[in-house]
């Protein structure tokens, strides 16, 4: 029944539509379509818009209005015109129109125009950034999920071929059971051995299949995309600088720290900008102005040009909460750039020790390997010469199993764990 599942399994995965991809491939097409970055690019143009903002502030602006009114019986005295020697009463106005035109244009405002266009401009720069930050920790990410579909292919292999080897075995006892030579407790034996790698298979497929689909997932691709993996990474290069090496990396290149320098700089002008608040505003002004009052009064070509000048004078008791905003904003920042630097350093040398940690590893588990091969060789002489248990030549299968499992999965982590390095370092290449 087991091996018509598998089967089932078989021609399930072949209606699969396949694609082979390489790491730098899977890497690149999960940033193409991560919705994260997707957000990111949002963010960036609402800064870019901000900034936009900022700089309209510098030019000239020009309003025009009009209104129509209509007047209550309005009585008009116009105290440059004489009296009329007949006494007559003084005309009434029922309506009136007026227009303007106003422009204005800032001359001086104690720097805070350029300092929010400069503000603006180093926010837009951190938020380029911090999306170069999460395009490589997208990077890491992937290599994740393509190192964990690696890892369950390999288990996949290793057991297949374990269970047609299992099944041979099973096989075989079989027939020495009927000619009498082995004992029916060590044909079942034999079987449960086979049940056990059946089920292994089974849930190492199981593991396969939701690898795949995150896999599909992070890069944009149909469910029903199977991944065919280039086995080939997992022979990258093994941490071969000293610690030093990679925190100066670190330090020099990683984006969010970049980032939170923009915004540093964003936070000292920002309390600039408050401080000048408390300035006077100075403008240079021009205008048009057209009235007309019916039977009473026209103005036309009413051009003005002048200079404004604004101050609030409630500044001088009122306590300047923009000031203590960007003060306290800027006291946050400097303290999260020191919280960062504090986490590089742990993240550099954590991330160094496990690359080394894992790449000492790769040798153990292949003695092991070696060792576990070489027993199972040497008891299976053994059994078949009687010298063995059925019992001892189980466990030396199985041994020799996950033996040579954790080799593969030892070198698919050791280049997983190096890519880590190199990210944190900042210096993980998307090519």
């Amino acid at each position: 029944m087991l091996t018509v599942s598998f089967l089932a399994y078989g021609v399930s995965t072949a209606a699969q539509e396949k694609k082979s991809l390489s790491l730098d491939e899977a890497v690149m097409l999960g940033i193409q379509n991560s919705k994260n970055l997707k957000i990111d690019e949002a963010k960036i143009q609402e800064a870019t818009a901000n900034y936009l903002e900022a700089r309209n502030s510098r030019l000239p602006s020009l309003k025009v209005s009009g209104s129509a009114l209509a007047l209550a019986n309005a009585d008009v005295n116009l105290k440059i015109v004489q009296p009329s020697e007949n006494g007559g009463s003084s005309p009434k106005a029922n309506s009136a129109f007026y227009g303007n035109v106003a422009a204005s244009l800032p001359l001086f405002t104690g720097g805070r125009i350029k300092y929010g266009i400069q503000s603006a401009e180093y926010l837009v720069e951190a938020a380029k950034l911090s999306t170069e930050n999460d395009k490589i920790a997208i990077a890491y990410n992937v290599s994740q999920a393509y190192n964990n579909l690696f890892k369950a292919s390999q288990a996949i292999r290793v057991l297949q071929e374990n269970l047609s080897a299992s099944q041979k075995r099973d096989e075989s006892f079989q027939r020495l059971e009927d000619n009498g030579i082995i004992a029916r407790n060590d044909k079942l034996k034999a079987n449960l051995q086979t049940s056990n790698i059946e089920l292994q298979l089974l849930e190492a497929q199981n593991n396969y299949n939701i690898a795949n689909i995150n896999m599909d997932l992070l890069l944009g691709l149909p469910e029903s995309t199977e991944i065919q993996i280039d086995e080939t990474y997992i022979n990258e290069l093994a941490a071969d600088q000293p610690v030093p090496y990679y925190l100066t990396k670190a330090l020099e290149n990683r984006k969010d720290i970049q980032a939170l320098d923009y915004q540093l700089k964003a936070a000292d002008l920002a309390i600039k900008s408050a401080k000048a608040e408390s300035l006077p505003t100075v403008a240079l002004t021009g205008g048009y102005i057209a009235a007309d009052i019916p039977k009473i009064l026209t103005v036309v070509n009413a051009a003005n040009i002048g200079v404004g000048i604004q101050y609030n004078i409630d500044n001088l008791w009122k306590k300047n909460s923009s000031l203590l905003k960007a003060q306290a904003r800027e006291r946050q920042l400097s303290a999260n750039n020191d919280l960062l630097n504090d986490q590089i350093k742990l993240e550099v040398n954590r991330d160094y020790q496990n690359a080394s940690f894992a790449g000492k590893k790769i040798g153990v588990y292949e003695k092991a390997a070696s060792q576990a091969n070489e027993n199972y060789r040497v008891t299976k002489n053994k059994f078949d010469n009687g010298l063995a248990t059925i019992t001892e030549l189980l466990d030396a299968d199985a041994a020799q199993i996950t033996a040579n499992v954790n080799v593969v999965n030892a070198k698919a982590d050791a280049a997983l764990a190096y890519r880590k390095l190199l990210q944190i370092s900042g210096i993980l290449i998307l090519r």
